[in-house]
């Protein structure tokens, strides 16, 4: 299974997975409770995962192909920001090696998104 796929299968996971999660974790006041150790890396996992999410918050067109590029674009950082997060603080050889190949897989497609919606989003 080459990069692409194995990202757009975790991606699909992730997305369908959400709503179910989101709903078993949230707490009292409604916002998701997570549970953290303190560590430098979570620490850095929770700020990514909320800026992915946030970013992800778009303001529907109604147009599925621009809205999916749209949200797609912070999804892919976010995978971005948690690559380079496990470049700072992970060991593992061959993990790292997969999170430079994310890094480099979704790169290259933040960039075609962003020029198919220079082409498309008007």
């Amino acid at each position: 299974m080459n990069i692409s796929t194995l990202s757009a299968a975790v991606l699909a996971l992730g997305l369908l997975a959400y709503p179910a999660l989101a709903q078993d974790m949230k707490g009292h006041d409604g916002h998701a409770a997570m549970a953290t150790d303190g560590s430098a890396s979570t620490k850095a996992f929770e700020k990514a995962n909320a800026d992915m999410h946030k970013n992800m918050m778009i303001t529907f067109s109604g147009k599925t192909d621009v809205d999916f590029v749209r949200s797609m674009i912070p999804h892919h950082q976010g995978a971005i920001d948690m690559a380079r997060i496990e470049l700072e603080h992970g060991k593992d050889p061959e993990i790292r090696k997969l999170a430079e190949e994310v890094i480099q897989a979704q790169e290259a497609e933040i960039k075609m998104m962003k020029e198919w919606l220079a082409k498309n989003d008007k």
